[in-house]
């Protein structure tokens, strides 16, 4: 959750599919034909078909985290902290049952994606969130990496309807830009879906108005339930949607202070309800979730060195106190001592 308070600072540090139409009440086999590890398949044509994303022909549930690994007393963008901290995250993830990471910023070191890739782990790789960049940087980026095994999606924007591509950039010209990207993506790389990732619902004509864009990511805090958005979807789309950010925060501003348990009840809570709406299951509509986040980040709210309170962001509010604690949101705090929402996720994904 990129956004909010920290915004002016993102505007300076960011620098840095075929479509087979299927009914809505097609079932899927979850997982396709995983690895013996349980990790996404490792050959097979990446595909959008009806609702699902497929490897191989097989579709896939994201049992995933959004990856943003900054150490204590740096700054976003992570840079050189995604291979200092590969080895130790990594092999949290796949004890977890993890099998996709979504960034917000493009990892260009192959020795990084190699790792994830021999776990079992995709990626679902930001290669355009920052509007001060010129639009070429993410074709860029995709012909740099479009031949790499760990490369699931290509992710365009984050939050783009709240902060206009963190420039303020107007909804229309967001769209203008990143549907310029998406058809360059397309011209240049055939082989991965695109996904744009969106705060809240979008409505039909915003859809329809983004025709390259394959899969809908949906940033979603609506305290510990989703409520009507999975019967939302399923009025406004065929195509697939994820659940790209969801989750809580360990800080509980009531106390205040803090509260593991209530992140670990919100995030088993929210995930068992998204994965009840898998695609996995008849009439499902969800492709899964990238939890928000894998672990703390201490350079949001003041001081990168400390940890500390506070933050803001737009659009709803987490359980339970509905306030958004913007250093806090790790299942495994900065240091990667794990919290009872990884315990929750392993539960569910590797039980």
């Amino acid at each position: 959750m990129l956004r909010g308070f920290v915004l002016g600072i993102l505007m300076v540090a960011i620098q840095s599919c075929a479509v087979d139409p299927a009914g809505p009440n097609a079932p899927v086999v979850d997982g396709g034909s995983p690895r013996a590890d349980g990790g996404v398949p490792d050959d097979g044509a990446i595909s959008v078909e009806g609702r699902a994303i497929k490897v191989g022909g097989k579709a896939i549930q994201l049992k995933g985290v959004c990856w943003n690994p900054v150490g204590k007393g740096h700054q976003h963008p992570p840079g050189d902290d995604y291979a200092a901290f590969a080895d130790q995250d990594i092999a949290l993830m796949k004890a977890a049952g993890i099998n996709v990471v979504r960034t917000y910023d493009t990892i260009r070191d192959t020795r990084v994606l190699d790792k994830l890739h021999a776990a079992g782990i995709r990626v679902i790789m930001s290669v355009y969130a920052y509007g001060g960049e010129p639009a070429t940087r993410a074709s860029e980026h995709v012909a740099a990496l479009k031949n790499h095994p760990a490369i699931l999606m290509w992710s365009l924007g984050n939050e783009w309807n709240y902060n206009g591509l963190y420039t303020g950039m107007s909804f229309n010209d967001s769209m203008v830009r990143l549907n310029q990207i998406a058809a360059a993506i397309k011209a240049i790389d055939k082989t991965h879906p695109i996904v744009t990732v969106y705060g809240e619902m979008p409505s039909r004509n915003t859809i329809e108005g983004m025709p390259d864009v394959d899969v809908w990511g949906l940033n979603m805090y609506r305290g510990i339930t989703f409520g009507d958005a999975f019967d939302k979807w399923t009025a406004l789309s065929q195509k697939p949607m994820f659940l790209a950010e969801y989750g809580a925060d360990a800080f509980n501003a009531k106390l205040p202070g803090y509260d593991p348990k209530s992140q670990g009840t919100a995030t088993r809570a929210l995930t068992e309800e998204l994965l009840e709406h898998s695609t996995a299951n008849k009439g499902g509509v969800c492709s899964g979730g990238t939890i928000f986040e894998w672990s703390d980040e201490w350079w949001k709210s003041g001081n990168p060195s400390q940890h500390d309170n506070g933050g803001e962001a737009p659009g709803g509010g987490p359980y339970p106190d509905g306030t958004f604690n913007e250093e806090w949101w790790g299942i495994v705090d900065v240091d990667r001592n794990t919290r009872p929402a990884y315990e929750a996720l392993k539960s569910l994904y590797a039980p």
